[in-house]
Formats: structure tokens, sequence, C-alpha cells
């Protein structure tokens, strides 16, 4: 075993998670795992949700040898059905007709593999949260304004996003957002790093 600190590694180009892990103020580097998302025959969404923040952990660990490795993935599901990124307005409109009122699961997964030893940790944070009952206008003018189209749901909670949503529930406001902070500290402090200290 190596006496070097392992680097960090965030696998993921997600903006939204490299905020997220900047908010803890440790050095990092980013990489991009290059996975296909593509949800597996009859695969559930945690199943889907974790496959994949595995998956993005373990594809960049051959240029990284000595490193802990963070993969995260989030799906979201309304009834069990998978809700995913609308990609334009027309889309986002849609979704969010037949999201208001109802509650979507945002399973967000994450993993931290260490690279040098194989040990991988894995788990899921779910967020349940209830949109409003919006109006068309409310919808079609939320959606000019914040654009939320690369979003899981056309709902950014960080943003503007917060005012389409009735109540949240979870453990951690960060898995909702793509990186569960609360779960990641504690996996870190697992392989000996303290974000604290």
């Amino acid at each position: 075993m190596t006496t070097t600190t392992p680097q960090l590694v965030l696998a993921s180009t997600s903006p939204y998670r490299r905020e997220l892990l900047a908010k803890l103020q440790v050095a990092f580097v980013v990489a991009n795992p290059n996975v296909d998302e593509t949800p597996l025959a009859n695969e559930t969404p945690e199943n889907t949700s974790l496959r994949l923040a595995e998956l993005k952990a373990k594809a960049v660990a051959a240029d990284f040898p000595n490193a802990l490795i963070i993969g995260s993935d989030q799906v979201a599901t309304l009834n069990g059905n998978h809700i995913g990124k609308p990609g334009n307005h027309e889309n986002a409109v849609k979704q969010l007709q037949m999201m208001r009122g109802n509650s979507i699961i945002f399973h967000t997964a994450l993993s931290l593999y260490n690279s040098e030893t194989g040990n991988l940790q894995s788990r899921i944070v779910p967020t349940t949260v209830t949109i409003r009952n919006l109006s068309d206008a409310q919808i079609e003018s939320y959606l000019i304004k914040e654009q939320p189209y690369q979003c899981a749901g056309s709902a950014k909670s960080e943003a503007m996003g917060i005012a389409i949503m009735e109540k949240m529930e979870g453990t951690d406001p960060n898995a909702l957002i793509g990186l569960p902070l609360i779960a990641l500290t504690q996996m870190l402090m697992n392989e000996g790093w303290d974000v604290l200290l």
C-alpha cells in the first residue's frame, strides 16, 4: 500500500456536481466517465442509478491508479415510470403538466471507488418531491425564466425550481441536485479522508 494521499476524482462532467463537491473545500479533479446511461431491460430505477454510479466511478480508474473516485447518477420516477431530462421547452411543458399535483422520487446513487484497493462503497439517497398543482401559465412562465431542460423532471431546486415544489422529503438536500454530500463525507471518512481535518 502506498503512503501517498490518494487523489480525489469526480467522475462526472455535470457542473452541478462539480459545484456541490467544491463546497467541501477539497482539491479534486474532474474526469469524463463516458458511459452509456441507457437503462437495462427490466431494470428498476434504483438499480439503474446504482449501476451507473458504480460504472462511472470505475470507468476512469485506469487513469487514476491511486485515487478515490466519485460516481453518481440520478433517476427520477413518477408512479414507477422514468422521468428524464426534457431536452427542450415542449417536452418540459409536457413533463410538468404530467407531474403537477404529484410526487416524484429522485433516486440519487453515490459510489466511492478506491482504485488502489478496489474497495467500493455505494448507496442510494432518495428524495421525494411533491410538485404544486401548477397552472399552464405558471409552467410556461417558469420554463421561460429558468430553462431547466438539462435537469431531470425540469426541476432545478437550487434555483427558481424551488417555487414549483410543494414539499421535499429526504435526508440530504444536495442529493436532489445530484451529489449526496452527507453520504459522501462519511464514505470519505471510511477511507481515512476526513474533510474536516
